[in-house]
């Protein structure tokens, strides 16, 4: 079993909860991928997870702090929280809706934390998302 999967089962015990295969497919449609909308996850589920199932797991992952919400404009996708993978922000295309990752930057994280601490705030957590078009769209656009 994998680290990831071994936090997941330590997260999920210490709410009396057990990994159960549509809880651990769910987790797998997420695990070293890119932030999936619920119509993506649904369709990665290969019918092997109905959709009632998907959004009831998706609530408690996201209750346990295992995912997080991307908020896109009026939509959102779902990735796994910083506990499951790096912290990261992301840059978002308006046009065709591609979520590129940016890694962890120690001086713009020094900097928000800065911030914060001015307006004496104690920061938990954070997500940055710059929107934009892609190198795709761009080319569109200028065409």
């Amino acid at each position: 079993m994998s680290t990831a999967f071994d936090k997941l089962q330590s997260t999920l015990r210490a709410h009396q909860l057990s990994i159960t295969t549509p809880r651990r497919i769910v987790f797998e449609v997420l695990l070293g991928k890119e932030p999936q909308s619920m119509h993506t996850m649904l369709t990665a589920c290969d019918q092997q997870v109905d959709r009632a199932t998907l959004y009831r797991t998706v609530t408690l992952f996201e209750k346990l702090g295992i995912i997080q919400r991307l908020q896109i404009g009026w939509k959102y996708k779902l990735e796994l929280s910083n506990s499951f993978q790096s912290h990261h922000h992301h840059l978002s295309c308006r046009k065709c809706g591609t979520i590129i990752p940016l890694p962890e930057d120690e001086q713009l994280e020094n900097r928000l934390n800065q911030l914060a601490n001015a307006m004496g705030f104690q920061s938990e957590d954070h997500q940055i998302e710059i929107r934009g078009l892609c190198k795709s769209c761009q080319k569109l656009v200028s065409s």
